[in-house]
C-alpha cells in the first residue's frame, strides 16, 4: 500500500483526500487495515472582527447630514462625525432658555409681583404705625377716664388687625420670591436638559478608532437607537470560530489552528486557539472561539467581517490502526474474510473517510465489502 506519511481527520470536512489503496492477489482485490500517524481536525467557519469596537448610534430622531465618513478613515474622540436634524430639539432649547430670562426677572426687585408686595408691606407698615400710636394714645386717655372703654378696645383691635396684615403681607412677598426661586431651578434644569438634548444632533466620536462599518448615510432617516458606524481598534483583529456542539468538548485552549480567508484560500495564517466562550450562541447554533493568529493580517479597509475557514488540531496519534469508513457499517461492525459473522469493533477517531480501530482487527484481516 502507498500512503503518505500522515493523515488529517476533520469532523466536517477532509483536509487533505488520501485514498487506501488496496493489495492484489491472485487477480482479486484486497483491503486490509494500515498504520499511519494521524492528526484529528475540527473544521470551524468564522469571520474577522475587533476585540475592541463598538456601535456609534444615533441619540435622538431626524435626518442624517454631513455623514461625510468612509470604511477606514481614523477618528478622534470628540470629533463629531456627522449631524441630526432635529428642530423640535433646538426649538426646545430656545424656548427654555428665553423662560430663564423670566425666571430672572421674576427674581429682580423690578419683578412687577415683588413691586406690588413691596408697596402693600410699606402701606401695611404706615397703617400699622398709625393704628399703634393711636391706640397708645387712647390707652392713656382711657387711664384718665376721659374716653369710654369701649373706644379704647377699638383701638387696640385696629393696631392688632393691622400688625396680622403686615405680617401676612410678609409672609406672601417671601413665598411669592420662593416659588420664583424654584421656578428659576426648575427652569434652568430644563435648559440644561434640552442643551443635552440638542448635543445629541451631533454624532460624536467616544474612542480613538477606526470606522469598520457604515450603517447609514446622509439624508438618511435614524431613530434613537440605530447604529450609524461601527469604530474598532485597527490593531485588535481577532478571528472568531463557530464550533458545532458535538465538537467543542475536543477543542482547548492553545490549540493549533490553520486560518484561510475566502477572500484569499492559498494563504494559510497559523494560530492558536485563545478563547472558549462559555455561552451558547443561539443565533448560529453553535459556541464562539477565538484565534490569535501568529502574524499580522493585511490591514484592509474592508476586512472586518470577513468570512473564513478554520481548522483546530483536536489530536494527533501516532500508528494508528485506520480502516476506510465505507467498511464500517451500523453498530460498528465490518465483514472479515473468513468469518462468517460480523465483528464488532472499537473506534477512535471517526471521520467521514477513516476509522480509528481501537479494538476488534489487526494488521492481518482482510477487510470485505459490507453486503448491500
Amino acid at each position: 500500500m502507498m500512503i503518505s506519511n500522515k493523515l488529517y481527520f476533520s469532523l466536517f470536512a477532509g483536509i487533505t483526500a488520501i485514498s487506501f489503496l488496496s493489495c492484489k492477489k491472485d487477480g482479486a482485490t484486497e483491503v486490509r487495515p494500515i498504520r499511519q500517524d494521524i492528526q484529528e481536525w475540527v473544521f470551524a467557519p468564522g469571520q474577522i472582527e475587533w476585540d475592541d469596537m463598538y456601535n456609534l448610534t444615533a441619540q435622538t430622531d431626524g435626518i442624517l447630514l454631513d455623514a461625510d465618513y468612509e470604511i477606514g478613515d481614523a477618528v478622534k474622540k470628540g470629533a463629531v462625525l456627522a449631524t441630526i436634524d432635529n428642530r423640535s430639539s433646538v426649538i426646545n432649547t430656545g424656548t427654555s432658555r428665553d423662560q430663564l430670562v423670566i425666571a430672572d426677572e421674576n427674581l429682580s426687585s423690578s419683578a412687577p409681583a415683588l413691586q406690588q408686595l413691596k408697596k402693600s408691606i410699606d402701606f401695611a407698615e404706615a397703617k400699622y404705625q398709625q393704628d399703634k400710636i393711636l391706640a397708645e394714645r387712647y390707652e392713656r386717655l382711657y387711664q384718665k377716664q376721659s374716653i369710654a372703654r369701649l373706644e379704647y378696645e377699638n383701638s387696640v383691635l385696629a393696631a392688632k388687625n393691622a400688625l396680622s396684615n403686615l405680617e401676612a403681607l410678609k409672609k406672601q412677598y417671601d413665598l411669592v420670591l420662593q416659588q420664583a426661586r424654584q421656578q428659576k431651578i426648575v427652569t434652568k434644569g430644563q435648559v440644561k436638559n434640552n442643551e443635552v438634548v440638542q448635543a445629541y444632533n451631533k454624532v460624536t466620536i467616544i474612542g480613538d478608532g477606526t470606522i469598520i462599518k457604515k450603517m447609514k448615510s446622509t439624508g438618511d432617516f435614524v431613530r434613537k437607537g440605530d447604529v450609524i458606524a461601527v469604530i474598532a481598534q485597527p490593531k485588535k483583529i481577532e478571528i472568531v470560530l463557530t464550533v458545532d456542539e458535538n465538537s467543542i468538548r475536543k477543542v482547548k485552549i492553545g490549540q493549533k489552528t490553520i486560518i484561510r480567508l475566502n477572500t484569499d484560500k492559498e494563504k494559510v495564517y497559523n494560530g492558536k486557539v485563545s478563547e472558549i466562550l462559555s455561552a451558547f450562541d443561539a443565533g448560529s447554533q453553535s459556541f464562539i472561539c477565538k484565534i490569535i493568529l501568529d502574524e499580522d493580517l493585511p490591514q484592509e479597509r474592508n476586512i472586518y467581517g470577513t468570512p473564513l475557514e478554520g481548522n483546530i488540531l483536536t489530536g494527533e496519534k501516532k500508528n494508528a490502526l485506520l480502516i476506510p469508513r465505507e467498511y464500517m457499517g451500523y453498530g460498528n461492525t465490518v465483514m472479515t474474510k473468513g468469518d462468517k459473522d460480523k465483528k464488532t469493533i472499537r473506534t477512535g477517531i471517526v471521520s467521514t473517510d477513516y476509522v480509528e480501530v481501537i479494538e476488534g482487527l489487526t494488521e492481518n484481516d482482510i477487510l470485505l465489502p459490507l453486503k448491500p
